[in-house]
């Protein structure tokens, strides 16, 4: 079944919005490269703001998909899987198109913390960190909260490095490698607290 237009509008957005930010970005520039009219954009999305917090949504469902699907790939669980998010990130890193992380540069743009948008970034973060959280659980590691947060931390300082670095996807696979590292100090120092206890 071909994407509708709706559909088209947010991959657009998507795509231009990644690249060029949100309030950098205006409307024509998306209509541009959808190939859509503007009167087709009013009658999906009121604002630019609703179309914004499509796109994000879309990317959140994408990405999560992605990264899940990846890590069912290596058949681990625990701490395999937990380390299979970062090589999740590595392959990310080492695309072409990579441009950071779409919700972080929302952060950045949008700081009212009662706005949809705010919101949806915010659900983001704490759907990937609840994800890393459950394997930390399954591994039984100690204090799985605060672990998932602290290697969460290690993945965003990770994507903010590599986007502003503006260095090659090698120089880029090399920062989120580096961050590995720090979660399996992280991981190894859980696990020795919790054979303790």
């Amino acid at each position: 079944m071909p994407p509708s237009r709706r559909e088209e509008l947010v991959e657009a957005a998507m795509k231009i919005f990644s690249k060029g930010g949100f309030h950098g970005t205006g409307i024509e520039q998306v209509l541009q490269e959808s190939g859509i009219c503007r009167m087709t954009l009013y009658n999906h999305f009121k604002s630019k703001d609703e179309l914004i917090l499509a796109a994000l949504r879309r990317r959140d469902e994408i990405f999560r998909n992605r990264l899940m699907k990846f890590v069912a790939s290596r058949g681990g669980t625990g701490v395999d899987a937990i380390l299979a998010v970062f090589d999740f990130y590595s392959q990310w890193f080492g695309e072409a198109d990579f441009c950071g992380c779409m919700f972080i540069n929302a952060s950045a743009e949008f700081r009212d913390s009662d706005s949809p948008i705010s919101r949806a970034i915010v659900e983001h973060r704490a759907a990937l960190v609840q994800y890393i959280k459950n394997h930390c659980e399954q591994a039984e590691l100690n204090d799985p909260s605060l672990l998932a947060e602290q290697l969460g931390l290690l993945l965003d300082g990770a994507i903010v490095t590599a986007q502003g670095s503006c260095c090659e996807s090698g120089s880029r696979r090399q920062v989120i490698q580096r961050a590995r590292q720090a979660a399996i100090a992280l991981i190894n120092a859980s696990a020795h607290a919790t054979s303790k206890n």
